[in-house]
């Protein structure tokens, strides 16, 4: 073998220098015996690397990573229990389809009894994730070009697993490896916009949902929605991209407040942009008219009525769709077809939007707990407190809505919903790889008791980083979804003792504030008030002892689905 070329000697050092060159952002990981090569590998590409306490928390950094900063992410991980640590958090990124690399140590094929060996690429696929492999020194650099076009082009996440002997294996290779990737952009056929133009002309009351799939495409979408009078709502994933329109109804479906949902199912067209309308989205079909048109729009041809029957699809890139429907409307030959509807766009309902459609405008009510705070006048109060430059992570639970609906965001890039495995003590992880990928925003993290204390090792993450992330711990000492759903049954098994977070918090080096009312918050507005000092101000963990909901409206939505 001839001398090796500047990418090191063995497979597991082309492999990382290859993701390195191929571009990818930020990589997150537990290093051990397995992964400690290539991951040095990636590191001398200029990759910077995280490292998380648990390979659960890494592999909800590297998801948030990617969904928040337009790069992809790479998991590093050991083999066999390095990966199964990871595997909740990769069955989130899978779900929701985020373009990923988790790049993971395998078995040597012929180590029938070590103690690390699994069906990795069983386990990898039955959450949903694409399997690839590192086949040897030949077709190191061709095996890791193809996981990170697949990442790229069809929007997944791969794992890539590099068994340990092929990954010590000799390698050469004296050059650089240039790709250009991008996901395909499909125009939609003539007839299907035509189609779509024609519905719009007939509506008097449009309404468009964007999803996950919409979020690129928002300028498009809105104005297409100007023009054909439509008012424009989000999917929870997608909230904020249509934040600063005066028609925008905010989220769609369970977190919807009253105004928002009535002016949704009052549409005559809905219209989902690269969402799937699903029950989570319309409520289980309750937002939709019995006479309402429904079309979907998705660059997924599996995706169009995968979750309800619509009246019609559309195939395309939802940007060009957009774009060639706006045409239709207004470009040459428009008027012989009809003019556009006044729509949905009326002074009354602009002005009933402005009033009443936000959850801040709706005025707080219930009894006052004496020791206990009204989750939703708190986190009412920390929306003006904290910067508004932000980026806000949501963990699972009971309380998840009221940071959802109560903390106003940006865009579309300032919110990361990471539910579509509805796991609790994933918000942590997130929080802190939303941050990296936005750096110029404060990050804040809404999550429970039970999710925080899952996930508590990533506190000491954030501290080791000197993160200026605030964590707002809806604190209600139980699994408070269980407590309220199965009533008056038994609740030993999902309530706990008082924990106090805050000092335990403290103890990780953050700083620590309990908060059992509305004039608990000066510490808040203190450490707000030393983010502009040239010390790091660190993490800052709210631990709000909040009154107990009865139940927060958009539980029996999730229950509903179970």
């Amino acid at each position: 073998m001839g001398a090796p070329g500047r990418y090191g000697p063995t497979v597991a050092d082309v492999a990382g220098r290859v993701l390195a060159d191929l571009g990818v952002g930020h990589v997150f990981g537990v290093v051990g015996s397995g992964n400690f090569v290539f991951t040095n590998a990636l590191r001398a590409g200029g990759v910077p690397f995280t490292a998380a306490r648990h390979e659960g928390g890494a592999a909800s950094m590297a998801d948030a990573y990617s969904r928040m900063s337009g790069r992809v992410g790479v998991l590093s991980v050991h083999q066999g229990c390095g990966l199964t640590n990871a595997m909740t958090g990769i069955a989130e990124a899978a779900k929701s389809r985020t373009p990923m690399i988790v790049l993971t140590a395998d078995s040597p094929a012929s180590a029938l009894r070590s103690n690390f060996r699994i069906d990795q690429a069983a386990l990898s696929a039955s959450v949903g994730a694409v399997n690839d492999r590192v086949h040897g020194p030949s077709t190191v650099v061709s095996d890791v070009t193809r996981a990170f076009r697949t990442a790229v082009t069809r929007r997944r996440t791969v794992v890539l697993h590099v068994s340990i002997d092929i990954a010590s294996a000799a390698a050469e290779f004296d050059g650089s490896v240039k790709l250009s990737v991008e996901p395909p952009r499909v125009r939609p056929d003539a007839r299907s916009a035509a189609r779509l133009a024609d519905a719009i002309r007939a509506a008097r009351r449009p309404v468009f949902v964007a999803g996950r799939g919409a979020r690129a495409a928002g300028p498009e979408v809105a104005a297409l929605a100007e023009t054909a009078g439509a008012l424009v709502a989000t999917s929870a994933v997608a909230n904020g991209l249509f934040a600063r329109d005066p028609f925008s109804l905010g989220i769609s479906g369970g977190f919807s407040s009253p105004t928002t949902a009535d002016l949704i199912a009052g549409a005559d067209l809905i219209v989902g942009w690269g969402c799937a309308l699903n029950m989570w989205t319309m409520r289980h079909g309750r937002l939709i008219g019995a006479d309402t048109t429904v079309v979907q729009v998705d660059d997924d041809i599996d995706a169009i009525g995968a979750h309800r029957h619509v009246d019609f699809g559309v195939v395309g890139d939802f940007a060009a769709t957009a774009a060639d429907v706006l045409d239709l409307l207004t470009g040459a030959g428009s008027a012989a077809s009809g003019p556009v509807q006044s729509g949905y766009r009326t002074t009354e309902v602009r002005q009933r939007i402005s009033a009443s459609s936000r959850w801040q405008d709706v005025p707080v009510t219930g009894e006052v707990t004496p020791g206990r705070v009204d989750p939703r006048a708190l986190t009412i109060a920390l929306d003006e407190i904290l910067p508004a430059e932000r980026v806000v992570s949501i963990d699972s639970g009971n309380f998840m809505g009221y940071p959802s609906t109560h903390l106003s965001v940006r865009d579309e890039n300032g919110f990361c919903f990471t539910q579509a495995f509805q796991s609790i003590g994933l918000g942590l992880g997130t929080a802190i790889g939303a941050a990296f990928a936005q750096p110029g925003r404060l990050p804040v993290l809404g999550t429970g008791d039970g999710g925080f204390l899952m996930a508590i090792a990533e506190l000491e993450t954030a501290v080791r980083l000197d993160l200026p992330l605030v964590v707002i711990v809806y604190n209600d000492s139980a699994y408070g979804a269980e407590v309220h759903h199965f009533g008056d049954a038994d609740m030993t098994t999902v309530t706990f003792p008082e924990v106090d977070i805050a000092a335990i918090a403290r103890g990780h080096g953050a700083t620590g504030v309990t908060v059992t009312g509305l004039d608990d918050l000066d510490e808040v507005r203190e450490w707000v008030g030393s983010l502009s000092s040239p010390e790091p101000s660190g993490p800052l963990i709210i631990d709000a002892k909040i009154t107990d909901d009865g139940g927060s409206w958009w539980l029996a939505e999730a229950f509903a689905g179970h």
